[in-house]
């Protein structure tokens, strides 16, 4: 599913009044519509009170249209226009117009106005500002805004919270309305997965308004959403006539003393992925604990007790993947840097792999093509530097993807994998994978995908995908506390075969 910026979405909407020939009040209506049938289902008539504060562009409109049909049902009803400006939009007069008709007389809030009463079981749709907005508002409508989070009440806000921008965080926290549930017009907001704006709304789900389908479809955007529905066309399924050399040969290179589970967790995972074959190359003191505890890996050995000294395989992999547990010891680093001077297998590096390669960035250059690169927050800063905001984080990553010819999978709440341009937002997961030993499966499933004829990309994006899903379906028995890594890696073999069951709905993000 695409992400679109402000004025991709202005320009839909012209695009769609000019084509189907109708006017952008009847656009507005549509959206009216649809959130009046999201309320109407499932409050079916309750008179809880519903408070509508509006403003007085067209996210105001919208929630002015809505008001008339609630009131039209029977619904007990509190309309107020937040007057934060003399300019009003064509299409929110049109609708207070509409409104007044049916003897409807909001209240119109300012400066000098009382604030309403709000009872914490009563309802308040937030229609205040809308995605155009590029201003902080003023200190007035700052407390009004703090008044409807102190009141406890429900909050649905309509297309996106108010106050919050869409290309940049917020100044401050109280300039943004907490929202319990934001109704999206069409396809979700970049801001509802950004650590420092996604908090803002605790789910969303997307309302079609018939914005024109041709129209979205052959708009660029710079980011999509992955779910089961944009990952299930990626599997590759299993051939009959098959061996287990037909899934490739996964190598992972890592471990030190101390570290030897970061290893165990990286093979098994990359086993379950479904790599044919498994190679671990560790210190000595891995080869027991390995071929006792994971029968099925192959397990060859440095001539160093204790770290990686020296990087020598007698094979051909079809994927490697470095750095788990490894360590940064001298040696280490001189094997690591040893290895990339001469390998041109397909690659992913995570943890001191990461740490290596940001100390010595002259190893860059020998990346293979589409290496995928697996950075906690931290190692990512390490990479490419500081930055002010999540905004100019991805501007960054981009950069860095696109002059290296790497991937890099930012991992977070909502995991982006970035590709030179494009951004591709994880939608599975939740809280309980911050937890030991999680990343080192990543970067094994990914590894065994990519063995198994995957290209980087969709490596990466059906990797992340399937490491969330298997936490997802974890912690049904665990809970988030006690969910480890290993209990990720069972769970791999159930998230391949939820990609079959009932196909999901894109539009709803369920509260992890």
């Amino acid at each position: 599913m695409k992400l679109f910026s402000a004025e991709q979405i202005y320009a839909a909407d012209k695009f769609t009044i000019q084509k189907q020939k109708i006017g952008s009040d009847e656009l507005m209506e549509r959206a009216a519509v649809q959130i009046f049938n999201w309320l109407h289902t499932r409050m079916q008539g309750a008179q809880v009170k519903i408070h509508l504060f509006c403003g007085i562009g067209n996210n105001g409109g919208d929630g002015i249209a809505l008001a008339r049909h609630l009131q039209e049902h029977g619904y007990n009803i509190a309309v107020y226009v937040v007057n934060y400006s003399k300019t009003r939009s064509k299409d929110f007069l049109i609708n207070l117009e509409r409104l007044k008709d049916r003897k409807i007389w909001p209240e119109f809030l300012d400066s000098d106005c009382e604030l309403p009463e709000i009872g914490k079981d009563d309802v308040i749709v937030d229609a205040i500002f809308g995605i155009g907005l590029n201003r902080n508002p003023e200190k007035w409508v700052v407390n009004l805004m703090k008044h409807l989070d102190v009141s406890q009440a429900f909050v649905l806000s309509v297309d996106i919270p108010s106050g919050l921008f869409m290309n940049k965080p917020p100044d401050n926290e109280d300039f943004v309305v907490k929202a319990n549930h934001t109704l999206s017009f069409q396809a979700p907001k970049l801001v509802f997965f950004l650590p420092q704006t996604g908090r803002f709304t605790d789910t969303w789900e997307v309302l079609d308004i018939g914005l024109d389908t041709e129209y979205l479809a052959t708009t660029k955007s710079e980011f999509e959403l992955i779910g089961k529905n944009e990952v299930l066309p990626l599997y590759l399924p299993r051939k009959k006539f098959s061996h287990k050399g037909t899934y490739g040969h996964s190598l992972l290179i890592g471990g030190s003393l101390g570290k030897m589970g970061a290893v165990h967790l990286s093979a098994k995972a990359c086993l379950y992925a479904g790599s044919g074959l498994v190679t671990a190359y560790v210190p000595q003191c891995g080869t027991l604990p390995l071929q006792t505890n994971i029968p099925e890996v192959m397990v060859a050995t440095d001539t160093n007790e204790t770290q990686i000294s020296k990087i020598e395989h007698h094979f051909e992999p079809s994927a490697i993947g470095i750095g788990i547990g490894m360590g940064t010891h001298d040696k280490t680093i001189k094997a690591f840097s040893g290895f990339m001077e001469n390998n041109k297998v397909p690659l992913v590096i995570d943890a001191d792999g990461l740490n290596i390669l940001s100390q010595n960035k002259e190893l860059l250059k020998k990346l293979p093509a589409q290496t995928i690169l697996t950075p906690h927050p931290k190692e990512l800063e390490r990479l490419i530097g500081k930055w002010k905001d999540d905004f100019e984080k991805l501007k960054k990553v981009k950069a860095f993807s696109k002059k290296w010819d790497c991937i890099i999978i930012i991992k977070g709440a909502h995991t982006i994998i970035v590709h030179e341009r494009m951004g591709y937002i994880n939608t599975t997961g939740n809280p309980g994978m911050a937890t030991a030993g999680s990343g080192d499966v990543l970067t094994g499933i990914i590894t065994g995908l990519i063995a198994q004829g995957y290209i980087p990309l969709h490596a990466a994006m059906f990797g992340v995908y399937l490491h969330g899903r298997a936490g997802d379906m974890a912690i049904e028995k665990t809970g988030y506390q006690s969910l480890t890594a290993t209990r990720i890696i069972e769970a791999i073999g159930k998230a391949y075969i939820d990609l079959f069951a009932v196909p999901e709905q894109p539009q709803v993000q369920e509260e992890k």
